[in-house]
């Protein structure tokens, strides 16, 4: 399929100058939106990780893990694809209120059934999680959920409005409030406790454990919610049963593919303790979590490049030099996931410390696991293709293949393996659903990217990565010092081979 220009555009697109000024933006924009969500979650990992890691067994930070990982399996169906689908029709609507109302009046009503029904049938649910004897966690988790699902279209609306400040300002008070009321519970609380202070005696039981850990989620939540009041009650709130109509059947393969890419990313904590062999299954996914939440910081940079990026997107969608945009944004989105890569994977000696020694057995899979999310980075940038065209169904075909092939190595190798199984389960996933996004695009939406250089940047990382873990080096200091240098390598490649390959194609021009 050829396209106007397409041949002169390549050229063009190499020029660094070229829309410029585009690219600023949605790079400012990640960073505020980084306050929002590197920030609050740095706080998280930096104070809670190594916190909770100290205080609980293996076992019971089992329990933490792997009940967070069912709250994103259920966040993503209680969604159902409206955040999406809100930008999608608030962008095309000369009603945007209208849309809004819809969209916040339908998550409302099914969060209200949601905790409804979870909470008729806690019995049932509990057997059916595990939980029999720990009914009151899964209580508090019900709510946690529902209300993080409600708050998702007041969320995307601040994105629409372009107001990451706000955005960012209600992130960090949500985790301040959560890591405030842990570090009271588990630090103060028990030695006040002790002195017989009445005030705690009355909101503290030192036999309730690990569920304060969602007592803190909870109130967190609550306050984000009375946050977002203002965008919540500041807009007449309608609700058009015709339109609702229309984005459930935009927004239902988003619900599909949503679900099948949250079974990619979090399916592992769920059935690793039914399927590892292991005399303690909790204890085993405790480990597991604590490695995973290091390389989860690659994760972060995608989500905020991501609330960013698919405003952005959709605005340039329906501009006459879109693919040229995308192409350029992706190259360069590649090479700074690739430094904060190297940054992790070569300073991990250093990183690992915030985790006490016996949950470090884990570390071995960070580098296949951020790998994993740099490659689910690639596949949100490619995704633009079905997005901006009302072609949503296949996102939905490609997360289910992305799915398929997670549950299957998950299955198959779980019980031999254990979690390195799962590790490598999410870099066959993304990589999967990478190569069936782009044989698509070229169909229906071709862009020109600059695929030989994005997989140089990406084997040059890797090679790297393993270099440097074949290396003995007689003291930390000097290897901190050689990996810095690896990576100031790298970055001298990236630039200077942006810059040689611009100056050849203007050379060329000239004769």
């Amino acid at each position: 399929m050829g396209y106007p220009a397409f041949n002169r555009a390549y050229i063009i697109r190499l020029d660094v100058n070229k829309g410029v000024k585009d690219l600023n933006r949605l790079a400012g924009q990640t960073l505020v939106y980084g306050l929002g969500t590197m920030l609050p979650r740095f706080l998280n990992y930096a104070l809670l990780t190594p916190f909770y890691t100290a205080i609980f067994i293996k076992s019971e930070y089992g329990i933490v893990t792997e009940l967070y990982a069912y709250m994103a399996l259920l966040l993503v169906v209680l969604t159902y694809g409206m955040e999406t689908g809100y930008f999608r029709f608030a962008q095309k609507s000369d009603r945007p209120e209208e849309v809004f109302g819809t969209s916040l009046i339908s998550l409302f009503f099914t969060s209200l059934i949601f905790i409804l029904l979870f909470n008729v049938f806690i019995e049932p649910v509990s057997v059916i999680m595990r939980y029999e004897e720990h009914k009151i966690y899964l209580r508090l988790f019900s709510l946690i959920v529902a209300i993080d699902a409600f708050t998702a279209i007041p969320f995307a609306k601040l994105r629409r409005d372009n107001r990451p400040l706000r955005f960012s300002l209600i992130k960090i008070i949500n985790v301040t409030v959560i890591v405030g009321l842990a570090l009271f519970y588990y630090l103060l609380a028990p030695s006040l406790y002790e002195e017989g202070n009445e005030f705690v005696r009355k909101i503290y039981n030192p036999d309730f454990g690990v569920g304060y850990v969602f007592v803190a989620n909870l109130a967190g939540s609550v306050i984000m919610l009375l946050c977002l009041l203002p965008e919540i009650l500041g807009t007449k709130l309608q609700f058009s049963a015709d339109l609702w109509k229309k984005m459930i059947i935009y927004s239902f393969p988003l619900l599909i593919s949503g679900l099948a890419g949250i079974i990619n990313d979090a399916l592992d904590k769920v059935i690793l303790r039914r399927l590892v062999d292991s005399d303690t299954p909790l204890a085993i996914v405790g480990e597991y979590g604590a490695g995973y939440k290091i390389a989860v910081l690659m994760a972060l940079f995608i989500q905020m490049y991501r609330f960013a990026m698919e405003p952005f997107f959709f605005e340039k969608a329906s501009g006459k030099d879109a693919r040229e945009t995308y192409a350029t944004t992706m190259k360069y989105f590649v090479i700074y996931a690739l430094i904060l890569f190297l940054a992790l994977n070569l300073y991990i000696s250093v990183i690992q410390l915030i985790l006490p020694g016996n949950y470090r057995n884990a570390m071995f899979i960070v580098p296949i696991v951020s790998m994993a999310y740099l490659l689910y980075g690639i596949f949100v940038n490619l995704s633009i293709w079905y997005k901006a065209n009302d072609l949503t169904k296949f996102g939905a075909y490609l997360t289910i293949m992305g799915a398929i092939v997670t549950i299957a190595i998950n299955i198959i190798f779980i019980p031999k393996y254990s979690y390195l199984a799962s590790a490598w389960a999410h870099v066959a996933c993304y990589g999967t659903m990478i190569a069936g996004s782009y044989l698509l695009s070229r169909k229906y939406y071709q862009i020109p990217y600059e695929k030989a250089r994005i997989i140089m940047y990406l084997v040059i990382a890797v090679l790297i990565v393993v270099l440097a873990n074949y290396i003995n080096y007689s003291s930390l200091s000097r290897e901190l010092g050689f990996n810095t240098l690896f990576i100031l390598g790298f970055v001298f490649v990236a630039e200077y081979s942006d810059k040689a390959i611009s100056v050849f194609f203007r050379r060329k021009k000239k004769l």
